[in-house]
C-alpha cells in the first residue's frame, strides 16, 4: 500500500522538547549538524576547502566508540574497571584525543584561511572549548 508523508512545521518548543530528551551522545550529534548547519546558512557558498575542514571540525567519534567511551568512564569514576577495561580505557582516550588534535588542527587551518584568531573562529562557529581546558 503506497504512503505519503507530510511535511508539518515543528514549534521551536517542540523541537526543544525533542532535543531535551535525546541521549549525551545524540545531542552532542545533532548539535554537531546544527553548528555545521549554521555555518552552512551564513556562507551558503563556501569554497571545498573550508566544506571539507568545517566537515573535519565537526566530526565527533563514532556514536559506538563515544558510547563505549562513557561506560568506561562512569565505571573508573565508580572504582569498578577491570584491568582488560582499563587497557581498552586507555586506548579509546588515544582515539579521543588523536580525534580532538585533527579538529584542532582543522580548526587552526580555517582560522588561518579566513585571516582570522581562531578564538574569534570559534565564536563564529558557536563552538566553545572543552570543560576540561
Amino acid at each position: 500500500m503506497p504512503t505519503a508523508q507530510v511535511k508539518v512545521p515543528l514549534s521551536t518548543t517542540r523541537v526543544l522538547e525533542a532535543v531535551e530528551s535525546m541521549s549525551t551522545i545524540e545531542l552532542e550529534q545533532i548539535f554537531s549538524r546544527v553548528i555545521a548547519l549554521r555555518a552552512q546558512r551564513k556562507a551558503p557558498h563556501l569554497p571545498a576547502k573550508e566544506s571539507e575542514l568545517l566537515i573535519k571540525i565537526n566530526r565527533g567519534l563514532p556514536p559506538d566508540i563515544q558510547k563505549r567511551l562513557n561506560q568506561l568512564v562512569a565505571k573508573r569514576r565508580d572504582g569498578a574497571l577491570t584491568p582488560d577495561e582499563h587497557r581498552e580505557l586507555l586506548e579509546l582516550t588515544n582515539v579521543l584525543e588523536n580525534a580532538e588534535a585533527n579538529r584542532v588542527e582543522a580548526l587552526a587551518e580555517l582560522s588561518r584561511l579566513r585571516g582570522v584568531s581562531l578564538n574569534t573562529l570559534m565564536h563564529e562557529l558557536g563552538i566553545k572549548p572543552p570543560d576540561y581546558v
